[in-house]
């Protein structure tokens, strides 16, 4: 309609086919423009007529500075012009970007068809990156809302790939591969924002300060980073936390199987480990290293660094286990075939004619 329109009026003041096609690129233009907008939410949509209003307004005051120091003509026409336009475009662009953190239920219930739950942000630490239980975690779907990584993350992250040391190199790349693997997940929606705070120089710090600006958690293993966030009212996650709530429960005077596997650091005390990695100290099994044996649950610590399990190995119920099992001893009679007697010494007698 605008290229139709456009051969018919000339508005350009050039030849009809011309006029026509530079109709059609200002149609395709206003397609576009329409198809992007359907994608843009409510907020970002008054955040960026807000700013684009704003940004017409510093171009009005520029306009005036320039009719005043710049002669009547074409370049003043041209810097007006030019003014007002790039204002326009930097408020509609910073309107846009920062309309997320406008609170539509401060106005009434003017936008009521706006309504929508809550956004659940949570913001990924360096160490959790890292750790990579967290792509584990997301595949299970116990992830939901907004998954935030931030830049300033993102470059600790590569400063950490580019090392020279090649435990932290490897530990950088396998970070970078979690991400990616996050990407790729269907059902998540991972967001990378530009959020920095130049006044805040620990990355831990700016991770709180993003939390408050975003109403969100913090998913950590950093347990630092835990009590820190925590005393200033910010939530974490911690995946350290809920791998410990997921192990199997001991109660005292239960026995369990285990291999003992090295000294403990107390008198005649042997450790072990089960297969989700808690330790288990067991008094009286130092002599026992290198065998699987049954112990009895004394006690059960649990501290946020995870779980620790007591128990005690009885020598004497072992002793009397071993002692019920009788050794045996063969015996041959002189007819030739062999019969076995449990623990007793056979005479034998020749076989008279």
């Amino acid at each position: 309609m605008v290229s139709v329109a456009c051969y018919f009026i000339e508005p350009f003041r050039l030849s009809q086919p011309q006029d026509a096609g530079v109709g059609a690129l200002v149609g395709a233009g206003i397609v576009l423009f329409e198809w992007k907008l359907r994608t843009v939410s409510l907020k970002r949509l008054i955040g960026a007529a807000i700013g684009s209003i704003l940004g017409i307004c510093g171009a009005y005051l520029f306009a005036l500075v320039i009719r005043t120091s710049v002669p009547a003509g074409n370049t003043q026409s041209f810097l007006q012009i030019l003014v007002m336009l790039l204002m326009a475009y930097v408020g509609l662009v910073v309107g846009a970007s920062k309309g997320d953190l406008l609170n539509l239920s401060a106005l009434g219930g003017i936008f009521g068809g706006e309504k929508q739950g809550k956004k659940s942000y949570k913001i990924l630490d360096t160490s959790v990156i890292i750790d990579g239980r967290i792509a584990d975690i997301a595949e299970t779907g116990f992830l939901d809302g907004i998954i935030v990584t931030p830049q300033f993350v993102l470059r600790e992250l590569q400063l950490v790939a580019d090392s020279a040391d090649s435990l932290k190199r490897n530990r950088g790349r396998r970070g970078l591969d979690v991400l990616q693997r996050l990407q790729k997940m269907a059902t998540l929606s991972i967001q990378i924002v530009e959020d920095d705070f130049p006044a805040v120089r620990e990355v831990d710090l700016k991770l709180i300060e993003l939390a408050k600006v975003y109403e969100g958690k913090i998913i950590t293993n950093d347990f630092n980073l835990n009590k820190v966030a925590q005393l200033q009212g910010v939530e974490v996650l911690n995946i350290n936390e809920l791998a410990n709530s997921l192990k199997p429960i001991v109660l005292p005077g239960e026995i369990m199987k285990v291999f003992i596997l090295k000294e403990g650091k107390e008198y005649n005390q042997g450790v072990a480990y089960l297969d989700d990695g808690t330790m288990v100290v067991v008094d009286n099994a130092r002599k026992m290293i290198g065998k699987t044996i049954d112990v009895s649950v004394t006690s059960v610590l649990q501290t946020t660094a995870g779980k620790m399990i007591f128990g005690k190995w009885d020598e004497r119920a072992f002793a009397r286990t071993s002692a019920t099992i009788q050794p045996v001893v063969p015996v041959i009679p002189a007819t030739g075939t062999a019969t076995v007697v449990p623990n007793t010494l056979v005479e034998t007698k020749p076989s008279q004619p």
